[in-house]
């Protein structure tokens, strides 16, 4: 199992929920949240000391998808949600060892 957490442009929501649906993927967490990266103009450098960082909303989605699942969703991310902007986002992908459904203590794969 993988984690993906995505940080991107608040208007792919749709495009986003989209994607993982068409993966059968339909457990998510959103959160939106506030960031920047390397985007030219954002980030003025004014002396040494004095840095002026200009946060761009953001949204925050993560979730845990089956190992066969990921080359797709990452294909469809870049084809879909990529304008080819400063501001795009940034994909994380890490390894799940493990999950557990509260409710009815199912783990695994079982539990997604």
């Amino acid at each position: 199992m993988k984690k993906i957490e995505i940080i991107t442009r608040t208007e792919k929501m749709e495009d986003i929920k989209k994607i993982l649906a068409d993966h059968d993927c339909l457990g998510l967490t959103v959160a939106t949240v506030m960031g920047c990266g390397r985007q030219k103009g954002h980030i003025k450098k004014e002396t040494q000391d004095d840095i002026t960082t200009n946060l761009l909303p953001k949204i925050y989605v993560m979730t845990v998808v089956h190992d066969k699942e990921l080359a797709g969703i990452m294909n469809e991310i870049v084809e879909r949600i990529g304008t080819g902007s400063y501001g795009d986002g940034k994909v994380f992908v890490s390894n799940v060892e493990d999950v557990m459904r509260i409710r009815t203590g199912e783990r695994g794969k079982k539990a997604l």
